[in-house]
């Protein structure tokens, strides 16, 4: 969980600079603070206005009040990425049709969770897969369906027969399916190869 502190700082009369991987300390008129938590090859400074916001790759983010500094970041380009991304439900057959057919249209692949809230290896296995459509966001849409809450016509037609399954859509076919069977991270990286391998010419 992340942590939020705020500190003030009368005045900062010196950054010291360090070397890479070294702490960064802060020295103002009345105080010396070492922030061990965080190095200064993860931030980014500058040194004009009165705010910072200090971004710790470390999971502890803390924001810095004074009239010294105004903006402290993260210089890693991958913390605007998401972590993870949420499933779309697929409520119906019309849905189904519709979310199939426009990937279709701008070449993308679907890959769909098939799965039941009794079924606890699916609901293990939903978040870490939440995890994988962020790696490949936004060139393969990732859903989910809930076998009790669409037609069983729909269940019969993917060819879905255990839970949870999960499989790969594209030019509005199925190519391929995974079978959920064992434990979460070996079925990730089954879905990984899946998508790997049709993504190949």
């Amino acid at each position: 969980m992340s942590n939020t502190t705020t500190t003030q700082f009368p005045t900062i009369s010196n950054l010291i600079p360090t070397p890479n991987k070294q702490p960064l300390i802060l020295k103002s008129n009345h105080h010396h603070v070492l922030f061990s938590t965080f190095f200064v090859s993860d931030v980014g400074l500058n040194l004009k206005s009165k705010r910072c916001n200090v971004n710790v790759n470390g999971g502890v983010r803390m924001k810095v009040v004074s009239s010294g500094i105004d903006s402290v970041s993260s210089s890693s380009s991958s913390s605007s990425l998401p972590v993870s991304i949420e499933l779309k439900p697929i409520l119906n057959e019309s849905q189904f049709d519709r979310v199939i057919a426009e990937a279709d249209q701008i070449d993308e692949s679907v890959v769909i969770l098939w799965m039941a809230t009794w079924c606890r290896k699916c609901i293990y296995l939903k978040p870490k897969l939440e995890k994988l459509a962020a790696d490949y966001h936004p060139r393969v849409r990732f859903y989910c369906i809930d076998v009790n809450n669409v037609p069983h016509k729909l269940v019969v037609r993917a060819g879905v027969t255990k839970m949870p399954t999960i499989q790969l859509w594209k030019d509005s076919k199925k190519h391929a399916e995974v079978i959920g069977s064992h434990k979460a991270y070996l079925v990730v990286n089954e879905v990984r190869e899946m998508i790997d391998d049709e993504s190949e010419p």
